[in-house]
């Protein structure tokens, strides 16, 4: 099962009492990003592309426990960057699970085998490998060859010393469906990873690579083709039966992103994980401050294509509360692969995109000069 019962009980509880307290707007994931450095240079991440004194920053134990216990989520995921490079990260992750949050480390797996050590198995931890495919498709998405080696390699390591180890796969539009295929019967037959958490491509504005980002007509398409696979209900997804409808064109979503709110070495970013328009000092800042409604396809160019799992896997989410026996008969059923598809949002009334001049950037460039001075 890809997740725990344990994971499954509190994660009901903490939903259905915010339903009870009347709140519309809650977090579920916090997206708790410590540092930028990282050990690869994928074409399709811009998060590297910063100066090296940002890249030298990085955020304290301190910072990260007042950010979980600010947010409240119950789930953590914690990328980067590289996590495993923050020499504080083992100590960060013993202090989350000792408050009973459910951790997902999220790492490329370079450092993977070499830092295991420093970590225990644990129901509230979980190694969350990224792997974008089979060994070519990987080595030429990280533009490093002996990468899906490595990952392969610590994966079944993990697995051996009793971890949870999950993957993260990233689609692009150059992706072939067969070969997605075999590759989630790969995870699933060979390593037996304990779950797969899946998503579209999201434009990173500061990425290399803005071409191969697949479009949402294109993602529904494709979804739809993989779904039809004999094999799809051996596949252990982390996700909810509505996101995975909904990536088969099934459900017209509305993003949520206050569900999964990110703190990074800047602050609470503005309005997502994927977008950065802005940085706010605290959480509560950034929930009665981000005008939401300006966000999300059909209302922002930037968000047109996106159905990234950290904008809609909530949105999803609070529909199986919404609407049980729907979300009963996909887990059931799985994703409709055949028929019309959910009416589409309208683009028409979507603002143009608004680059905003990092200033955050150029802010924290002063503080650590003067700070040196």
């Amino acid at each position: 099962m890809s997740i725990p019962i344990i994971q499954q009980v509190r994660v009901g509880a903490y939903i259905l009492k915010q339903k009870i307290l009347g709140r519309d707007k809650y977090p579920l994931v916090l997206m708790l990003e410590p540092l930028f450095r990282c050990n690869l240079a994928c074409a399709g991440c811009g998060k590297i592309d910063y100066p090296k004194e940002i890249l030298d920053q990085r955020l304290s134990v301190d910072q990260c426990i007042e950010a979980a216990e600010e947010c409240g989520a119950p789930i953590i995921s914690i990328p980067g960057g590289e996590p495993l490079i923050h020499k504080e990260m083992p100590t960060i992750v013993e202090e989350l699970i000792k408050r009973k949050k459910f951790v997902y480390l999220c790492t490329n797996a370079l450092l993977m085998e070499k830092k295991m050590e420093e970590y225990k198995p644990s129901p509230y931890f979980t190694w969350s490998v990224h792997l974008d495919g089979l060994k070519n498709e990987h080595d030429k998405a990280v533009c490093q060859d002996g990468v899906f080696d490595r990952c392969v390699s610590a994966i079944k390591k993990a697995k051996s010393l009793g971890f949870r180890c999950n993957i993260n796969c990233t689609i692009f539009d150059n992706v072939n469906e067969d070969s997605l295929k075999k590759f989630l019967d790969y995870v699933t037959y060979e390593l037996k990873v304990d779950g797969i958490t899946i998503s579209p491509g999201f434009a990173y504005e500061r990425a290399p690579d803005q071409q191969h980002f697949i479009k949402r007509s294109n993602t529904k398409k494709f979804f739809r083709n993989v779904f039809k696979s004999k094999n799809f209900k051996k596949w252990d997804f982390s996700h909810s039966g509505l996101y995975l409808d909904f990536l088969a064109g099934n459900q017209s979503y509305k993003c949520t992103p206050w569900g999964n709110p990110t703190r990074n070495i800047f602050g609470w970013q503005k309005p997502c994980y994927l977008i950065g328009e802005g940085y706010v000092s605290s959480f509560k800042e950034l929930m009665e401050t981000t005008e939401w409604e300006k966000y999300g396809t059909g209302n922002y160019d930037k968000c047109s294509d996106c159905m990234a799992h950290c904008g809609y896997e909530a949105s999803a989410v609070s529909d199986v509360f919404k609407s049980p026996i729907k979300a009963i008969s996909v887990a059931i059923n799985g994703p409709k692969t055949e028929g019309p598809m959910a009416k589409e949002i309208d683009l028409s009334n979507s603002r143009d995109p608004e680059f905003v001049f990092d200033t955050h950037v150029q802010k924290m460039l002063n503080e650590i000069h003067n700070s040196k001075a």
